[in-house]
């Protein structure tokens, strides 16, 4: 089979597709035939060796994948051969064939779209757990949702609003971005290179600010958006996208009663593989009924890999960008 592989830490161009033999599912593990798998920053920071859980060279990149399971490893009851799935897989995903651990791999409606659930998996479930099971969004809230324009952006834009949060805020890194942001559904988009924004926002707000925050960019940006917090808010680190850390003054969180908090779906997906059934539900039930559309920006073959990161690490891209492998 054709799958991707990292020989050495670096730019794209180490990505190489090589022949590798087919794997075999043992004890809980599903064999899935990959139709798509998604390009995610995770993937970037891998590769230049600095994703937390990132494996060491060789390996096969890519959380995600779409496809038709191909065979049941033993005690697994509850998938079938020939259904489709969307999975986090054990080793990457890059590739034509890859093993996953059933309490990993989540049946698709048949209503739903091949592409609209390959660009799921990593965007969709990060997005509601953000927002649904960390921050517990409540009806009528504020949302501020940093790199809106991204995949976990336009995604969590739209779930917000699902959670039933009012006015939903999009921060944007560049101006050519912001009409994707409106274009998920932000009410208000700012633009963080602007020294302003954060004053924009308590403006929208009549002064009171937002009540969450997602933030996967960090640095400079944590502490600005903690300036347009509201009281009782919560601003959830999700990412360090900018490279940086962020601070935060703890002096400014007791009176205020607000908070500072973290996740991660990788650790979430090694510790506690059993809270994202629940996740993997909602979203692909939203997907079903029409309610949440998965942005799909670009679509390349899996040998297309470098330039894909290309457009992902130099933020030339929106939404999703997804590889073809034997769709």
């Amino acid at each position: 089979m054709r799958a991707v592989v990292v020989e050495r830490f670096g730019g794209p161009e180490v990505l190489q597709v090589v022949e590798q033999g087919e794997p075999v599912p043992g004890p809980g593990q599903v064999l899935i035939r990959v139709e798509y798998t998604s390009v995610n920053f995770a993937d970037i920071k891998a590769r230049h060796g600095q994703y937390h859980g990132g494996g060491a060279p060789p390996y096969v990149p890519g959380l995600d994948a779409m496809g038709v399971v191909a065979a049941l490893g033993p005690g697994v009851g509850n998938l079938s051969v020939g259904q489709r799935v969307i999975a986090f897989p054990a080793s990457g995903s890059y590739a034509e064939l890859v093993l996953a651990d059933a309490a990993l791999a989540f049946p698709v409606p048949d209503e739903v779209e091949a592409l609209q659930a390959a660009a799921c998996p990593v965007v969709g479930l990060t997005s509601y757990k953000l927002l649904a099971d960390v921050a517990r969004v409540r009806p009528g809230e504020a949302v501020l949702v940093h790199a809106a324009a991204g995949g976990v952006g336009t995604t969590a834009l739209q779930i917000a609003r699902l959670l039933g949060a009012g006015l939903v805020v999009g921060a944007v890194g560049s101006a050519g971005k912001e009409e994707a942001a409106r274009a998920a559904g932000a009410d208000l988009v700012v633009n963080i290179r602007e020294a302003d924004w954060p004053d924009r926002i308590k403006e929208a707000t009549a002064g009171r600010g937002v009540d969450v925050i997602l933030d996967s960019v960090a640095g400079r940006v944590t502490g600005e958006s903690f300036r347009c917090l509201a009281p009782f808010g919560r601003l959830v680190n999700f990412g360090d996208a900018s490279g940086e850390t962020g601070w935060v003054p703890t002096i400014d969180l007791h009176g205020s009663c607000r908070a500072v908090l973290g996740f991660s779906l990788g650790t979430t997906r090694r510790q506690r593989p059993q809270d994202l059934a629940a996740a993997a539900a909602a979203v692909l039930g939203f997907l079903a009924h029409k309610l949440l559309t998965m942005h799909v920006s670009r679509e390349m073959r899996l040998e297309q890999a470098g330039d894909a990161h290309r457009l992902v690490e130099d933020r030339r891209s929106t939404g999703k960008v997804l590889l073809a492998v034997s769709a």
